[in-house]
């Protein structure tokens, strides 16, 4: 039975309409299920529910099975979805344009998927994206050996919050450490009837977005026709690459650009590593001695180079450092630490995202999210206050899923659906399969 108890005569104006919706979503069971005034838990783990006309069916769901996982904890049950079965796919997609910056060159791009099957027949999707993966079925035999016997027959909630200790051989990264860990948030979005990007606190589904041209081996009227679309498509803020080892070959670029979107436009760039600190503060007092000004430098020098990040950071204080996306937890650590980044860039695994979140937070450092396979990372830029951009590359990976996430006048969109809302392509799975 369900018992509606507000403590407060206040509260009176929950509504036999909520009290039904909570009805059918807990159901009518022995136990009584009590609803009160404020979100708190006892020593049984049970979950209390504010009452008020604002609850709506969502965030009830939600609620609600957050509740049933401490009962699940406490009782030893197991009402959360199950892994069951799983299926990859390897897809190799010819890119729009030649994309690269100061160290490589890439024509094609490689997409593995991963989709995770509950016992009722949902469907979780990771996506893992690279300029090369080994055959499919080598990918298989990976998976199975590493992962698979991990995941077979376990709920989806414990996956997600389980700790591990790497050490020795396990202090790797696992070919598909993101992939599983995207579709099991997928799943839990899924199973709690909540969009991604509200699952993981998020109040709005939008956040600004710039174009990335990953431009370096453009020509110059490649350059000009790519920022021309870009602002066409309403976007405001633009990154460029740089490095060339002739100064004189990046000012000449940055200022096509610049003609093409305008001076009042957020310009970022991005050099690869391409400079020691020395010439990494050169090169930017160059830029803004021949009037173009520059927003944030992306990894300016090597990535370890905690001390040079800094200086350079303290000796160009007109220019953002962004810098961490090639760094784990514990080096994004020392660089928060070092007081050597200004704009923390993330992106992968959801949680580990989250996590470098917190860590940004308590400096007082924004994010920015980078690239994401099919811009599945929307999500995480929608639902993280410290995030101020998301990076849009333009390249046609949409081509992979059903639904591509969209981008308006200069934001991206995280989709309003359970889940974070991508699912592949039929007619993608049968013209880009590649399994090699």
């Amino acid at each position: 039975m369900l018992l509606v108890q507000p403590p407060l005569a206040k509260h009176a104006a929950w509504t036999v309409q909520h009290a039904a919706v909570l009805t059918r979503l807990v159901g009518d069971g022995d136990d009584d299920w009590q609803l009160t005034a404020d979100i708190s838990h006892d020593s049984f783990g049970s979950f209390c529910l504010f009452p008020s006309t604002d609850v709506d069916e969502d965030l009830a769901y939600a609620f609600i099975k957050l509740w049933q996982f401490n009962r699940i904890k406490a009782c030893g049950e197991n009402m959360s979805a199950t892994l069951k079965s799983y299926q990859i796919t390897r897809f190799r997609l010819p890119l729009t344009r030649t994309i690269g910056d100061s160290q490589v060159r890439h024509d094609t791009i490689f997409i593995t998927a991963l989709e995770l099957y509950t016992q009722e027949g949902e469907v979780g999707l990771g996506l893992l994206n690279s300029y090369f993966f080994p055959p499919q079925p080598e990918l298989v035999r990976i998976f199975e050996a590493e992962y698979w016997d991990a995941l077979k027959d376990q709920p989806i909630y414990p996956l997600l919050h389980r700790l591990t200790r790497p050490r020795g051989g396990n202090n790797r990264v696992l070919l598909f450490e993101e992939a599983v860990n995207q579709a099991l948030w997928d799943l839990y979005g899924k199973d709690v009837k909540l969009p991604l990007y509200r699952l993981l606190g998020g109040t709005t589904n939008r956040v600004k977005a710039y174009a990335s041209g990953l431009d370096f081996h453009l020509t110059s009227a490649q350059v000009h026709d790519f920022y021309v679309d870009a602002v066409i498509r309403g976007y405001t803020a633009f990154k460029v690459k740089v490095g060339h080892p002739d100064l004189a070959w990046d000012v000449n670029r940055l200022r096509e650009v610049v003609a093409v979107v305008g001076p009042e436009a957020t310009l970022m760039i991005d050099a690869n590593e391409a400079w020691s600190p020395k010439e990494a503060v050169r090169a930017l007092h160059a830029y803004r001695d021949a009037g173009i000004n520059v927003y944030w430098i992306e990894d300016p020098c090597l990535r370890s180079d905690f001390d040079g990040l800094a200086r350079i950071s303290a000796e160009v204080p007109f220019t953002f450092v962004n810098t961490g996306e090639y760094l784990d937890l514990r080096g994004k650590r020392q660089l928060l630490e070092r007081n050597a980044v200004d704009v923390l860039n993330v992106h992968g695994r959801v949680s580990e995202v989250m996590h470098a979140a917190w860590l940004a937070a308590e400096h007082g450092i924004p994010l920015s999210l980078g690239n994401t396979t099919c811009e599945i990372g929307v999500h995480l830029a929608a639902a993280l206050p410290e995030v101020e951009w998301l990076e849009n590359s333009l390249i046609g990976w949409d081509a992979l899923v059903a639904d591509p996430i969209k981008f308006e006048r200069g934001y991206a969109i995280a989709p309003d659906v359970p889940g974070h809302g991508l699912r592949l392509s039929e007619e993608a799975r049968a013209e880009f399969t590649f399994a090699g």
